[in-house]
């Protein structure tokens, strides 16, 4: 006997299973891909015989008829997120939406806080034990197919068997209909290329066998296709698309560290290509579990090097990120954000992340902002927030003063916005009365990770917000190496002298720094190199200064070397220095450079001139 005869007495028509919805009650739609678009299309076509009857989803990929304003008086719906497919009719209050995070949404339901009575779900065949399976969508779907009081599925043969808690009986089913047609296709935007240096940033904070959460969209695409050389990465998300699968390929993603479920990809939800859905299917490598699984923050806490990377709308000088609304007007919904950022934050090594184009509207408005919109939503709170990313750079905001904050998020907002954006924080007292902000890219391609008997260093080009690091490296200088670099006794380096040394065009003006890199705690700055070109003459004035403890180890040789190598390329014709005669070791790395040294000894002080060629 077929399932088809097996379970004929559930078997309906599309228009006898919504014949069977009384009015008045509350609807659950599926979700993503797993939409039941005839049952719904049938649903609007019987609006005549609702009144009142509330629709309920998260992001639904097909249409969403029920909010034409033709079946206002039918069905009201409400967003649980809010997708282009239902936007507007929020914003014209013929819908609602409900800020809640994704993790609570199943025990809400549950304890019928958000009541559901009846369930529109698809589902594949069952099999010869009589269990179908929710395939690409279980998030909340799990939990309003055991809290509805009447299940309606439509069984199709394309929907994928995913493994993981999507099974369930057929009896858990009160009634059927038969379709037989692909899933949706979630389209993949070209990638510009704002989003790839995006996504070139934000894979530089990501380690081999990371674990990773990223959305859907241009942003996470962009982050994937940066990681195209990382190992053993995990995937521990709310939802992925295309580019996992390309990983995953590609030998990227393997799960190998991953602390539960193990070279697997734990998600609660996929929408994508039919490449995506052929891909999951009876595919042993994916475990699909309920948004109060995937998206609990203690089990992703739990995880191997957490990374999750999180988009936004606006970001203010403070770290508040809002990412549901663009000023009154609601745009998406809070999602898994707050889940994710705050169990990357109390994972250890964890590194929760915002990405974020600088501007929006075709250039014209600031994505960074002194303040936040008017009636803009505070998602993500400022004590949550890390790392925010921009095509600028990136702002690591963990313990940092609101000083600190509104310094490093000025600097990798857009140029054209940075100076205003400078001004109203002064006009806040959040930042010094003469504080200064960097302008331009930060040129990421001159960092470089260096191996030294101390342990391992990063040199890479000095930020506008290294002023306490470099204070740090100043105060922690003896006085013999202070006078050997400034060549006079320097005590005091306040704000004012410090602002002219992290203040850099990285054109004239190239400091690099030595930064330690411990397994644990805060990087400290042992020591910088830079130089300073002389527009009239070609050549580059340089000085070194190292800490004490750091010193002998190479590092003045191996900076000077990486300084030249700067400077060749910028086209800069050779390098000028003052050293005290009695600076032998500054001497010594000078002459060892492989280049010729022309000196000139006056008054204790030798004056070098060396040229590239």
């Amino acid at each position: 006997m077929g399932w088809q005869e097996e379970f004929a007495d559930k078997k309906r028509s599309v228009s006898e299973a919504i014949s069977s919805i009384p009015a008045g009650k509350h609807i659950f739609v599926g979700s993503g891909a797993a939409e039941p678009l005839g049952l719904v299309d049938e649903l609007v076509a019987q609006a005549d015989r609702f009144a009142d009857n509330e629709i309920v989803h998260l992001l639904t990929l097909g249409p969403a008829p029920y909010v034409d304003p033709s079946c206002q008086d039918r069905f009201r719906h409400n967003a649980f997120f809010i997708g282009a497919n239902v936007r507007e009719a929020v914003h014209e209050g013929r819908a609602d939406y409900t800020p809640v995070f994704l993790s609570q949404i199943p025990g809400l339901i549950r304890s019928r806080r958000l009541p559901i009575d009846v369930a529109l779900v698809q589902v594949s065949p069952p099999d010869r034990y009589g269990y179908v399976n929710l395939g690409v969508s279980v998030d909340v779907v799990l939990a309003a197919i055991e809290s509805a009081h009447l299940v309606v599925a439509e069984v199709n043969p394309q929907m994928p068997v995913v493994h993981g808690a999507g099974y369930l009986r057929m009896d858990q089913i009160d009634c059927w209909v038969e379709v037989d047609r692909p899933l949706p296709e979630l389209e993949r935007d070209p990638l510009d290329e704002v989003a790839s240096e995006i996504g070139r940033l934000v894979a530089t904070l990501i380690s081999d066998g990371a674990t990773l959460q990223l959305g859907i969209g241009q942003l996470p695409d962009a982050v994937l296709s940066n990681l195209r050389n990382h190992k053993d990465l995990g995937v521990w998300t709310e939802m992925f698309s295309d580019g996992v699968i390309d990983l995953i390929e590609n030998g990227n993603i393997t799960g190998r560290h991953k602390s539960i479920h193990p070279n697997k990809v734990t998600s609660s939800f996929t929408m994508g290509s039919q490449k995506v859905y052929r891909y999951v299917d009876r595919n042993p490598g994916f475990t699909f579990h309920p948004s109060d699984y995937t998206n609990d923050p203690v089990k992703i806490a739990r995880q191997h090097e957490m990374v999750a990377i999180n988009s936004a709308l606006q970001v203010d000088l403070t770290g508040q990120v809002c990412a549901d609304s663009i000023g009154e007007r609601f745009y998406s919904g809070i999602g898994g954000q707050v889940d994710f950022i705050r169990g990357a934050s109390m994972c250890p090594a964890g590194k929760p992340v915002i990405a974020l184009r600088s501007t929006a509207k075709g250039g014209t408005l600031s994505r960074i902002v002194a303040t936040l919109d008017r009636g803009a939503g505070v998602v993500t709170s400022r004590g949550d927030v890390r790392f925010v990313v921009t095509e600028y750079g990136i702002a690591d905001l963990q313990g940092k003063s609101i000083r600190e904050r509104a310094l490093s998020l000025a600097s990798i907002a857009h140029p054209d916005f940075r100076e205003g954006l400078l001004g109203a924080a002064k006009a806040r007292h959040y930042v010094f009365a003469d504080q200064v902000v960097g302008g331009g890219r930060y040129p990421t391609e001159f960092v470089k990770p260096v191996e030294t008997r101390f342990g391992a260093v990063l040199f890479r080009p000095i930020r506008i917000t290294d002023e306490q690091k470099m204070s740090d490296l100043f105060y922690a200088l003896s006085a013999d190496a202070r006078y050997k670099r400034w060549m006079t006794a320097t005590n005091r380096m306040p704000h004012a002298k410090l602002q002219y040394y992290v203040d850099a065009d990285y054109e004239k003006r190239m400091p690099i720094v030595v930064e330690t890199q411990p397994a644990q705690g805060e990087s400290e700055i042992v020591g910088v190199g830079r130089y300073h070109l002389d527009g009239e003459t070609g050549f580059a004035e340089a000085a070194f200064v190292l800490r004490d403890d750091w010193q002998g180890a190479g590092l003045g040789t191996a900076l000077l070397s990486h300084l030249i190598d700067i400077a060749r390329k910028k086209g800069v014709l050779g390098f000028t220095a003052e050293v005290l005669a009695e600076n032998k070791a500054m001497l010594n790395v000078f002459h060892k450079s492989g280049l010729p040294v022309e000196t000139t000894l006056d008054g204790g002080v030798y004056s070098l001139r060396i040229p590239f060629d």
